[in-house]
């Protein structure tokens, strides 16, 4: 199995990042297999395959790219740079690091992922500027229109996993992850399934940064940062589009108000809320303030959190059928 030997000191310092260029190259690998994991990400492959298909077609060498960097077992690594860690940047910040790769390393990562050598129309081909364009069209075609509700779901998860984190330590936190990963105790964590020899991550930046495509990988930048990159578990459908309110439950509380309710199906607290609605943070207070004196919402704390969950009543309210 793939082993990471991680002291306590540098799990401690651990950090959840987001990175506009990881939702890109994820959205990438999903578009370039063509095939969707959940309901959500069928929609938005329906709505951005047929354009990316006829764009690599137009491109040669990205199709052929395509090909051979996403191994079964490796990507090549060029493509997943890790992530600085500082906040805020945006991705043609993070892109550049692609683009600036040499060719001929470019070549061998690919050669690795490939696992055998490249094909001849590759060989003389600056895979590093390629790469660019092609991580570059799919941000602006099939990410950047629904940035937004992209980044708060990853908000939202990076939430969750804060709060499982204050609540069970970092083998709750860690734990299924990503498909294999699982923290062993006595400094080992388990990153894969695949028989790599185990890898010493010690007086290193670790960094943990979830995506909505339903991929993930790992990176590093030797000797100093080390990221993993998981799939989160929110659903982008389910706040691009908005939770779906039954009957006339909307117009009863208020579409906003409503919203807040049907997402408490499971105990969420204020600030999750607030990423998964993009409301803001007094809005969503004062709903929650009315959804508890009307006994259709609780709370409980929670280690350092406060946590809000739908009562008997609020479950009752969103079962009830429709009248005429």
């Amino acid at each position: 199995m793939g082993l990471w030997l991680v002291n306590a000191d540098t799990l401690a310092a651990g950090r959840f990042v987001v990175s506009p260029l990881a939702e890109a190259t994820a959205a990438l690998m999903a578009l370039s297999a063509g095939s969707a994991v959940h309901p959500g990400e069928r929609a938005w492959l329906d709505a951005h395959l047929a354009p990316f298909r006829a764009r690599v077609a137009a491109d040669p060498p990205a199709e052929r790219l395509c090909e051979v960097a996403f191994g079964r077992s490796w990507i090549a690594d060029f493509l997943t740079p890790c992530p600085s860690g500082e906040a805020g940047l945006t991705f043609d910040q993070e892109v550049r690091r692609v683009a600036e790769t040499p060719p001929e390393r470019a070549r061998a990562d690919a050669e690795v992922a490939y696992g055998r050598p490249l094909p001849p129309d590759l060989r003389g081909v600056d895979l590093g500027a390629v790469a660019t364009e092609l991580l570059s069209w799919v941000w602006k075609s099939a990410v950047l229109p629904d940035w937004d509700a992209r980044r708060r779901v990853l908000e939202a998860d990076v939430i969750a996993r804060m709060g499982e984190l204050s609540r069970g330590g970092w083998a709750a936190a860690l734990d299924n992850l990503r498909p294999g990963m699982r923290w062993l105790g006595d400094g080992r964590l388990q990153i894969n399934t695949h028989d790599y020899p185990p890898r010493e991550v010690v007086g290193a930046q670790l960094l943990f940064v979830p995506v909505t495509p339903r991929s993930g990988w790992v990176s590093w930048d030797l000797p100093h940062r080390y990221a993993i990159v998981y799939p989160c578990a929110g659903a982008l459908a389910d706040v691009a589009a908005g939770p779906a309110l039954p009957g006339a439950i909307g117009r009863l509380l208020g579409d906003a108000r409503a919203s807040v309710l049907l997402l408490l199906d499971t105990p969420k607290s204020t600030t999750q809320l607030v990423a998964l609605t993009g409301q803001g943070l007094g809005s969503v207070g004062g709903h929650l303030k009315v959804l508890r004196e009307a006994g259709l919402v609780g709370r409980r704390r929670v280690g350092r959190s406060v946590l809000y969950f739908r009562t008997e009543a609020g479950d009752t309210l969103l079962a009830a059928p429709p009248h005429d």
